[in-house]
């Protein structure tokens, strides 16, 4: 027994520690820009530390510009899937040879040894003639040519703002590898997952450009940034070219853009950090671009206060790309918007600063911790934002969450649905994707505050972000802090919520008073996830009494919310099609039972969850 009890510790204790390595990279990367051929030259150093405790036999990378080639899996994908995103549709079929997206890797070497590799579309396998021990630190060695495609979805060329480079997935990027192995995933649709490094990265582009970056410039007199600024303003010949040097740390990705016609000024936030804002200017949208600054200041106090500390020094607010895209330090946005559009995708995409860009979720997997957290803290901001007079015209949420509560109910009651835990590129429908991953991953949190109270839920979010933040977390390390904070048992909830698309459905199913001492009231399960509920019911001179009813794998119950008093019913099993219980009558009659009247439970049918005493 004691032999047994050694063992259990120290495999305990081994998965403790497998839990928390991250592999680390150090890039060093060069691109010299011919924008008349809309191509570069690339170069890199990195410096890989293998932190697992496997021995790695072989390399994967990411050459995601090939994905913008006539017949690649995304250009298949997208002419195939039953509701294509329109940004792309058929457009990467269509594309001309001189339009099209490439990186042709030429030489490749492994601690200064010519290794062999194959581009198969947009992941580059390579096969290690010396193995990467554990703890070891090894350096690749790149040279590659590449051709920016014409901008289709994130990145490219010529954007339909008429912006001249949206420079993501840009390089050859290592894949990550975790606990689960490699995750060479091609490039597909949608979401990206990286490795942990620090970034140094220098640009050589014609003088008439303006780069803006997610990184720390390092030579900003050279290249006159940091100032309000313009390409014209500085009148730089086209022809020469200027060396523009940047340094990230501590990120799992580098984003840049150029335009000949870039406005930039920033501001020193009330957290102390620097905010970039380019755009074009001259184009009708100056009016919003030159009052987003101070909004974005207040945002981010919004954010550092209830979502933990942004940690670093700058964060770049960029026009580019096709939409809004998030990246370490900087987002691309397009610019052409009304102020309200303007700031929430500026405030969405920065908060994919925390959800993201720091905590760093393979979104592939997880997109919901992703996309659905980062939806969840955007209507925290912006229904502050609208209440402190910012947003004209947009009115204060009473609860800012109706709206996600009614998409998710519009995604469960369609046959679109599938299990949070299904790969982002392997969803049926974009539509099924949007929703799971932006809304249902909302609705998780919302569901969690109204499981185990707004205090605990508060707290949690913030533990979540201290004890996760640079370590990748997954479905069980959110819903295990969750846990943590509040006491209870919480893993029933991410089976059915994560796992399955079982939705929840309670109905007041009848009250009875006539002939009896007591009220009894039973309640009907007809969805089939169990949740705690609270019922309350309200008298007929007006008062009002809360009833919450715990379910049995919650191991104990939410505080009191609100310094309200509450009748506590006895547990409910998830077994149970009913839970009923009895109100003494004390002089009072019942003329109204609500599941729920807060409407934060995730129920599918409002209707049925109210029971009036017939007049």
């Amino acid at each position: 027994m004691r032999i047994l009890s050694t063992t259990t510790l120290l495999c305990l204790t081994f998965f403790a520690q497998a839990q928390s390595w991250q592999q680390h990279v150090d890039y060093q990367i060069n691109a010299d820009m011919n924008v008349a051929k809309h191509q570069y030259h690339g170069t890199l150093r990195l410096a890989y530390t293998n932190n697992s405790p496997d021995t790695l036999y072989k390399a994967f990378w990411h050459l995601y510009f090939n994905a913008f080639q006539p017949g690649s899996m995304m250009d298949v994908r997208s002419r195939t899937i039953a509701d294509p995103d329109p940004r792309v549709s058929d457009r990467i079929s269509k594309l001309k040879p001189e339009e099209q997206g490439w990186i042709k890797v030429n030489t490749l070497n492994h601690n200064g040894k010519s290794v062999k590799f194959l581009a198969n579309e947009t992941i580059l396998e390579v096969t290690l003639s010396e193995a990467i021990l554990p703890g070891a630190t090894t350096i690749f060695e790149m040279d590659w040519d590449a051709q920016v495609p014409l901008q289709v979805r994130r990145n490219g060329r010529d954007s339909r703002e008429g912006i001249d480079y949206s420079m993501a997935q840009w390089y050859p990027k290592l894949c990550e590898y975790d606990e689960q192995g490699w995750h060479a995933n091609p490039y597909i649709a949608r979401e990206f997952y990286g490795v942990w490094g620090d970034f140094d990265v220098k640009i050589s582009i014609d003088k008439n450009y303006v780069v803006a970056a997610g990184g720390y410039i390092q030579n900003a007199q050279e290249v006159g940034y940091g100032y309000e600024s313009t390409g014209a303003v500085l009148n730089r010949p086209a022809g020469d070219k200027l060396l523009w040097h940047f340094k990230t740390p501590n990120v799992h990705d580098f984003v840049w853009a150029a335009d000949r016609d870039y406005t930039h000024t920033n501001i020193v936030a009330d957290d102390g950090s620097i905010m970039r804002f380019f755009w074009q200017k001259g184009k009708g949208y100056d009016d919003q671009w030159g009052k987003l600054p101070g909004i974005m200041n207040r945002a981010r106090t919004i954010m550092n206060q209830h979502f933990g500390k942004y940690p670093y020094r700058e964060y770049c607010f960029i026009q580019g790309g096709d939409g809004g895209m998030e990246y370490p330090l900087a987002t691309l946005i397009t610019g052409n918007r009304g102020l309200n559009s303007l700031v929430g995708v500026s405030v969405h995409e920065q908060l994919h600063s925390w959800y993201q860009m720091v905590l760093g979720s393979n979104e592939s997997l997880y997109g919901w911790m992703d996309e659905g957290f980062t939806s969840f803290a955007e209507d925290i901001v912006m229904n502050e934002l609208a209440r402190e007079g910012l947003l004209p015209g947009k009115t204060v949420e009473a609860n800012p969450y109706e709206g996600a509560l009614a998409g998710y109910t519009a995604l469960a009651t369609s046959d679109n649905e599938e299990p949070l835990t299904t790969h982002a590129d392997h969803f049926h429908t974009n539509y099924g994707y949007s929703l799971a991953a932006y809304v249902k991953g909302a609705v998780y949190l919302l569901q969690m505050e109204y499981i185990i109270g707004k205090q605990a839920f508060e707290k949690g979010l913030l533990r979540y972000f201290h004890e996760w933040k640079f370590k990748h977390p997954d479905a069980d390390d959110v819903t295990r802090v969750f846990e943590k904070e509040s006491g209870l048992e919480l893993d029933w909830f991410k089976e059915d919520w994560v796992n399955t698309t079982n939705t929840i459905d309670y109905a007041v199913k009848s009250v009875e008073s006539e002939g009896r001492k007591n009220t009894k009231v039973v309640i009907e399960r007809i969805g089939r996830m169990a949740m705690p509920l609270d019922i309350v019911v309200t008298y007929t001179n007006g008062d009002q009494e809360i009833f919450y009813a715990p379910l049995e794998g919650m191991r104990g119950e939410k505080p009191v919310e609100n310094k309200t008093e509450r009748v506590l019913l006895p547990d409910h099993r998830w077994v149970d099609l009913s839970h009923e219980f009895e109100i003494p009558e004390k002089m009072k009659k019942v003329a109204k039972v609500e599941i729920d009247p807060t409407h934060r439970l995730a129920d599918i049918d409002l209707e049925n969850n109210v029971w009036r005493k017939p007049e």
